[in-house]
């Protein structure tokens, strides 16, 4: 799979969701929160912290953010916080991929490999 071609159609399916700005420290997914909505990195920097381990890092445009929630009907199964400025779309909040949006669709593909991690949170915000 090339990562960098994957995360440019990811930007280009969801070019059409408004842009939101966040700053260093802020958290954009908060572990055990209601699910529903997949991100799309558009710029920056992110951290994934499960209870109170690091456990990923995420800079590549079209990255996506929250899509096992959206898979599994389930809610955040980490917090994802912003580690520098960026900038990242809100390609969807759904109750499900039959009818979704392109970025949505197509995140039921790229997040059918990542389903086994998904659990439910031990931690809020």
């Amino acid at each position: 799979m090339n990562e960098a071609r994957d995360g440019a159609d990811m930007l280009s399916l969801s070019s059409h969701p408004p842009e939101q700005a966040f700053a260093a420290g802020q958290v954009v997914v908060c572990e055990g929160d209601a699910g529903g909505a997949i991100w799309v990195l558009v710029a920056g920097a992110l951290q994934v912290v499960k209870g109170a381990v690091l456990v990923n890092t995420i800079t590549r445009p079209g990255a996506l953010v929250g899509e096992v929630s959206v898979l599994l009907n389930a809610r955040y199964g980490a917090t994802v916080q912003a580690t520098e400025p960026g900038v990242q779309r809100r390609a969807g909040a759904v109750d499900g991929v039959d009818g979704a949006e392109p970025a949505v669709a197509a995140a039921d593909h790229a997040g059918a490999a990542r389903l086994g991690s998904a659990r439910e949170p031990d931690l809020a915000c």
